[in-house]
C-alpha cells in the first residue's frame, strides 16, 4: 500500500533553494575526525533529530546556484565523494553528511536506522539546516534513502540522480538468508568486533572492494579500512541491514513524477554489486525516468572516475 505523502515541514519549506547557509552556526569537525580526512576543513557537526552529525558544506559558488544532497551507500563516508564533491560544487553548493551511524555521525536507536528512519533523520537535518536541495544525488542505498526522502515529503527536489542505486530486495533464497542473517548479527553483540577485526584486514579489504566491480587507489583502500576497523560503524551497518525493507520502494517510486521529480538512473556496466539491469527494471516502472549507462566502471563509479560521472551528472542537475 503507498504511503501517504506528509506535507513538508514549514521551515524547510519557506526557505527558497538560493537561501545562503549560515555556516558560522554550525560547530566545528566532529571529535575524532582525522586531519588527513578528505576535505576535512568543510566538516562540522550540527545536532538535528536527536543525532549528532557530520556533515561537509560547500558553499553555493554564486547567488541562485541551489543546494544538492549527496549521499553516500551503505558502510561508506563522506569520503566517498571525495573526487566528485569538488567537481559539482563550481555549480552548486553541496550538503554531503555521514548517514546516521556511519563513520562521524551518531548512530539512532533500531527505528531510525530503517529506510524511513533515515529519510527522517535528513528531513530533520535539512530543516535545521535551513536547506530545501534543488536536487539529491545518492550512490547505492543512499538513491534509495533519497528517493524516500522525496516520497515522505521531506524534500521536494526537482531531479533525484541515482548512481548505481540498489533498488530491490536480493531476490531468491539469497535475498532470505541474507536478511535472517543480518538480523541474527545484529543482536549478537559480538558480531561488530568480530567483522571489524576482520574487515580491517588488508586482504579483505581487497576482497570486497573486488567484489564491487570497481578498481580504487591505494588512498581509497585506505580509507574504507579504516572505516571497517571502527566497531560502531560497523555494528550500525549490521543495523542497517538487519533494519531496512527494500520490498514496497520500488511500488512507490512511479509517484516521483506525481511530486515533480524526474528520476535520473545512472547504471555503470561492471557494477557487480547491483546488476545494471536493475536500472533498466525500474524506468520501467517510473514515468519519465531516464537510463544513463557508464562503460567500463564498477559499482563504486564516482570514485574510479569522478570526472567521468561529474560530466554525466552535470547536465541532469538544475541549474
Amino acid at each position: 500500500m503507498a504511503l501517504a505523502t506528509r506535507p513538508l515541514p514549514e521551515p524547510v519549506a519557506a526557505v527558497l533553494p538560493s537561501a545562503p547557509l549560515t555556516v558560522p552556526a554550525l560547530s566545528p569537525a566532529p571529535p575524532g575526525l582525522p586531519a588527513d580526512w578528505p576535505h576535512a576543513c568543510r566538516s562540522h557537526q550540527l545536532q538535528a533529530g536527536g543525532l549528532r552529525w557530520h556533515v561537509q558544506v560547500w558553499p553555493q559558488p554564486h547567488a541562485g546556484a541551489g543546494w544538492l544532497l549527496l549521499l553516500h551507500g551503505t558502510g561508506a563516508s563522506t569520503h566517498s565523494f571525495a573526487g566528485l564533491a569538488p567537481l559539482l560544487a563550481r555549480h552548486h553548493g553541496l550538503i554531503v553528511p555521514d548517514l546516521p551511524g556511519h563513520a562521524f555521525t551518531s548512530r539512532p536507536r533500531a527505528a531510525g536506522l530503517s529506510l524511513p528512519g533515515m529519510a527522517a533523520g535528513l528531513g530533520a537535518l535539512l530543516q535545521a539546516l535551513g536547506v530545501a536541495p534543488v536536487a539529491v544525488l545518492g550512490h547505492s542505498a543512499g538513491a534509495a534513502i533519497g528517493a524516500q526522502l522525496v516520497l515522505d515529503g521531506h524534500a521536494r527536489p526537482a531531479s533525484l540522480v541515482s548512481l548505481n542505486g540498489a533498488w530491490f530486495p536480493p531476490s531468491g533464497a539469497g535475498g532470505w538468508w541474507y536478511a535472517r542473517t543480518a538480523r541474527l548479527l545484529a543482536i549478537n553483540p559480538l558480531a561488530p568486533a568480530l567483522f571489524s577485526w576482520h574487515a580491517a584486514r588488508p586482504a579483505t579489504i581487497e576482497r570486497l572492494l573486488r567484489g564491487t566491480g570497481s578498481r580504487l587507489d591505494a588512498s581509497g583502500r585506505a580509507h574504507y579500512a579504516r572505516l571497517a576497523g571502527d566497531v560502531g560503524h560497523v555494528g550500525a551497518v549490521i543495523a542497517m541491514m538487519a533494519a531496512w525493507d527494500l520490498a514496497p520502494l520500488p511500488r512507490q517510486l512511479p509517484r516521483l513524477a506525481a511530486l515533480g521529480t524526474q528520476l535520473h538512473l545512472l547504471a555503470a556496466e561492471r557494477d557487480a554489486a547491483v546488476p545494471p539491469a536493475q536500472a533498466q527494471r525500474l524506468a520501467e516502472r517510473v514515468p519519465g525516468a531516464r537510463v544513463h549507462r557508464l562503460p567500463a566502471l564498477g559499482h563504486l563509479a564516482h570514485e574510479e572516475a569522478p570526472a567521468a560521472v561529474a560530466a554525466l551528472v552535470a547536465p541532469l542537475l538544475p541549474r
